[in-house]
Order: structure tokens, then sequence, then C-alpha cells
């Protein structure tokens, strides 16, 4: 068996969005994170990093440092700086993500303020359909400012830091109030998990090569119905998807974030014939590569109105 590789750092700002690359917060909405490191996030951390999903619709089973949860939107999980974490969500899955530097938030967990032990955040799912009606002044704060730290995010008005910083502090605020009624974890076994985050590695290693189902249960030591089982019961999804995922997942992204051609991010990803590309994308996307690059543009387009 091969050597177990260390848990990926991710830096937003480094790996997706290079404008703010030292910025103190990085906001971007759920659904166009989705599109450019797909709807299976294998485990990762965000090293000196906090970030938020608030899931606002759609379903999404989350792995927080091996406590597992299934939940149905809105919802929101919280990771505190290297917990390792994974998580699926659903086609439309839709909300926003919250990256935000440490130090922004440890001024707000000083002793006396009662938001936190300390310095010390464990990670929480919080489900807002589980609250009580005391709550709900709270969670609708919480809407309206990540609604508006979306639209100070977007824009370049005078204070635009500062008023980054204000709204992230109030959203904090809100976020570890609510933290005291984080969901229970569901049982998930060690073992099984790290199957599953073991497949992710090797399919992010070869996923260009294209290698076959047994090639990956042969190199984890496991049979292929048991390696497709674990896949159906952690992320809801046949082992054979998560790999033809992956491939999908950078072709949108190469379609989307690039000006390459069809025909050669056929040849990048490892397809030998352009025509089978083609069908390929289309069978799992509903539209041809070109198809799909007109309709994102558009969508652009129409967003910018």
């Amino acid at each position: 068996m091969a050597e177990r590789q260390p848990i990926p750092n991710i830096n937003i700002g480094q790996v997706y969005d290079q404008r703010y690359a030292d910025a103190e917060v990085h906001y971007e909405a759920l659904g166009k994170l989705a599109d450019f490191f797909g709807r299976n996030m294998p485990v990762h951390r965000h090293d000196r990093f906090f970030q938020v999903h608030y899931v606002k619709s759609g379903a999404v089973r989350v792995y927080l440092d091996e406590q597992q949860y299934r939940q149905e939107g809105p919802l929101f999980f919280l990771t505190p700086p290297t917990i390792p974490h994974a998580f699926v969500t659903e086609q439309d899955a839709d909300g926003h993500v919250l990256t935000v530097r440490q130090q922004l938030v440890w001024s707000l967990l000083e002793a006396g303020q009662g938001l936190a032990d300390g310095q010390q955040i464990s990670p929480v799912c919080v489900a807002f359909a589980e609250l009580g009606e005391e709550l709900r002044e709270e969670v609708q704060r919480l809407d309206l400012l990540f609604d508006q730290l979306r639209s100070e995010f977007a824009a370049n008005r005078p204070g635009r830091e500062a008023a980054l910083s204000a709204l992230t502090r109030l959203i904090f605020i809100s976020l570890l109030r609510l933290s005291a009624r984080s969901l229970k974890a569901q049982p998930a076994r060690h073992e099984d998990l790290q199957v599953f985050h073991r497949f992710n590695g090797l399919i992010e290693g070869h996923y260009r090569e294209h290698w076959p189902l047994a090639q990956y249960a042969g190199q984890m030591g496991v049979t292929e119905a048991r390696l497709n089982d674990i896949c159906r019961r952690i992320a809801d999804l046949p082992s054979k998807r998560l790999i033809h995922d992956r491939v999908m997942q950078e072709a949108k992204r190469l379609l989307l974030f690039t000006g390459s051609s069809a025909n050669e991010i056929c040849y990048l990803l490892g397809f030998k014939d352009p025509a089978y590309f083609s069908r390929f994308f289309a069978r799992n996307a509903g539209m041809t590569p070109s198809e799909y690059r007109q309709r994102k543009a558009e969508d652009k387009e129409e967003a910018w109105r």
C-alpha cells in the first residue's frame, strides 16, 4: 500500500482568487466555489483561517474531523483553523462561503464576552430547522448580514476593508451565539472514512490517467464491492461517479476559467478522442462543452445587468 499523503492545506486567496491572496476576508457564493472545486470536496484544512459554509438550500454531507453530519439546508458549518474537513453538496445546493484570517475572529473571543472559551472554538454544524423560536431573530440577522457582506465584497466603495471587517465580526457573533445548538454528530466508521479519503486522494492524482476502478481498489487493498459500498454510505454516490465527477469538475473549470478550446481540454484531461470527450461531457452535464461555456457566459452577463 502506498504511503499515506498529508492532509492538503488550501489557501483560498492563493488557489482560487489571487486578487485577495493577502486579504483578511474572502467571500464567494457556494455554487461558484463548487464550479471550481467540485461538489465532492475531499478532506482538507485551512491553516490560520476560519471558514463558514452557510448552505441556504439543498442537502449536504459534512465530515468535521471525522464527525459526520447529513442535513438539509438552511444550515451552517464552521471549521476552525487546521481542522480537517470534507463535504459533499447536492447539485442544487447554494449559499455563502466565508473565509477569515484567525486574528480577526480571535478579537471576539476575549474573556467576559461569553462567546467562546478563550480561543478554543470547536467545529460545529447548525441546522436552522432545529432552532427554537427564540433564535429566529438571530437567524434573520445572519441572513441579512451575509447578503450585505456579499454586496460589499463585490463592490469597490470607499471604506470597503473596514466594512468587510465589521460585517464579518457581526456575522461571527451570530454564528457563535448559535453554535451552542450544534447538531449531534452521526456515527461514521473511522476505517471507512480513511478508505474514502484515500480514494479521493488517489482520484486527485490519477483522474487524468483514466484508471479503471479495479486499479484504484487494488492500490488500496480493498475489493471494488467494498469500495463502492463505502462511497455510497459516506457520499451517497457510487465510486465510479466520484471519478467521473472529478473529471467533469476539471473540464468545467477549464471551460470557465481558461480560453482553451474543447479539443485542447480533451487532451489535457487524458482523452484521446474529442468526439468521445464531448459525448462524455454531454452525458454528465446535459449539454456539450461549447454549450456549457456559452450558457455560463450568458449567466454571467445577466448577473452584471
